[in-house]
């Protein structure tokens, strides 16, 4: 049908698919009832939401202008056609192979200013100018490459209607530099190696189990509680035999002294209530603070107190300040601290600011490895593919340039001349 519709003037234009267009709207737009629709398979239906937007695809046209036949694209291999029946206005659908020519070519190209230049400048064809960085990328550094020096090469292009249809496949390529020569191998993808050896090697990156041990401050109940005083001074350790300086006899020492001047602000050394706030015979002025686990804490001697019982306190909150109230021998903090009501001595629990417990620990993460593997290449035909670039290097002639090959509008014959 194309080719007799040619020889009436019909033309073949190349067109793009609007993003976001339908098929319904594609048939009205070409003036094509949307009843085509309706004879159209469920199974085909579906295939209709593989055109991509912006896909090249070819119409057919009569000498006025009526669609005869459009060929659109859903995938690499399949295509939709749509073709006026003869001798009426109604339309067919089907789904198809494309159609197109495959041919070898070889090419040699000289360096001066960088191989992706030179082979889009010489062959007016980009894609190639890619697929070669491919092929050199791992296996040659073509960014060394200095003028003058060469590349031939030896590829496959498919062709539709008479321009480039996918991309192209480089088989092989052989570099030259100040009279050396390097044959470029590539494997089914395009990708390139120095040597067509079965194995060669790759990278792969990946998570990969890691297990390691580091330092993290213990954590434990002790840990909830600060020191009643900003500056630490301890004057006189917990005790349960100490000589009492003003009685002057041995007596158990229940607590830890704070040397301080009077009036240093006391700090609720955790959250807490408080249970006592006033008097207490010998301690002058305290203020005890039930904590959680079972701790409760004295802060005695105070020349004032700051808080009242029953009252909720915030860890380092003021609750009261140093005095020597009681059976004191000069301004002290006397602090107690009790658990389950037993006597237990405060540094045991205490922490300062400056001293952190630490524990190993372990930790398991998966952490970004490379690591390298090793895979079967199947470079076929190594040899000759040798030969036949050789023997095209000796062929004289000018490459065949895409130059042309990519106007909207071409007729229908599908061989390029050179």
């Amino acid at each position: 049908m194309l080719l007799s519709s040619l020889l009436f003037g019909a033309k073949i234009t190349e067109e793009r698919w609007q993003k976001g267009e339908t098929f319904s709207h594609y048939l009205t737009s070409r003036g094509i009832s949307t009843g085509l629709l309706n004879d159209i398979s469920d199974t085909d239906l579906q295939f209709l939401s593989d055109i991509a937007g912006d896909q090249l695809f070819y119409e057919l046209r009569d000498s006025s202008g009526v669609l005869e036949q459009a060929l659109i694209p859903i995938g690499k291999e399949m295509q939709i056609r749509v073709a006026k029946e003869h001798g009426s206005d109604n339309y067919s659908f089907e789904i198809i192979p494309i159609e197109y020519k495959e041919k070898e070519y070889s090419a040699t190209v000289t360096i001066e200013q960088n191989l992706y230049t030179d082979i889009a400048n010489a062959l007016c064809h980009p894609a190639l100018a890619d697929k070669m960085g491919q092929l050199f990328k791992g296996a040659v550094n073509a960014k060394k490459f200095k003028k003058g020096d060469k590349v031939s090469f030896l590829y496959t292009q498919r062709t539709r209607m008479g321009i480039p249809h996918d991309t192209p496949y480089v088989q092989i390529a052989l570099y030259e530099s100040k009279g050396k020569k390097q044959f470029i191998y590539a494997d089914e993808e395009g990708y390139g190696y120095i040597t067509d050896k079965t194995k060669q090697a790759y990278t792969v990156t990946g998570k990969k189990k890691v297990t390691y041990t580091r330092r993290v401050p213990v954590k434990s109940s002790s840990s909830q509680f600060g020191m009643p005083l900003r500056h630490v001074r301890i004057t006189s350790h917990f005790s349960h035999r100490r000589f009492h300086p003003i009685l002057k006899r041995y007596r158990p020492h229940h607590g830890t002294d704070f040397g301080a001047r009077r009036g240093t602000p006391l700090l609720a050394i955790s959250s807490g209530k408080v249970t006592f706030s006033g008097h207490m015979g010998g301690y002058g002025k305290v203020v005890k603070i039930k904590h959680a686990g079972g701790y409760e804490s004295l802060y005695a001697h105070q020349s004032r107190i700051g808080v009242k019982r029953g009252q909720q306190v915030k860890k380092g909150q003021i609750i009261g300040y140093v005095g020597s109230t009681g059976r004191s021998t000069g301004p002290h903090l006397h602090f107690g601290m009790t658990r389950y009501g037993k006597w237990i001595d405060p540094m045991q629990v205490l922490r300062k600011g400056s001293i952190k417990d630490t524990v190993l620990k372990t930790f398991t993460e998966y952490k970004n490895v490379t690591t390298t593997k090793y895979k079967e290449v199947v470079i076929k035909n190594a040899k000759k593919k040798e030969v036949k670039l050789l023997s095209s290097m000796q062929e004289e002639g000018t490459p065949f340039s895409w130059e042309g090959y990519t106007k909207t509008s071409m007729k229908v014959n599908d061989e390029p001349s050179h």
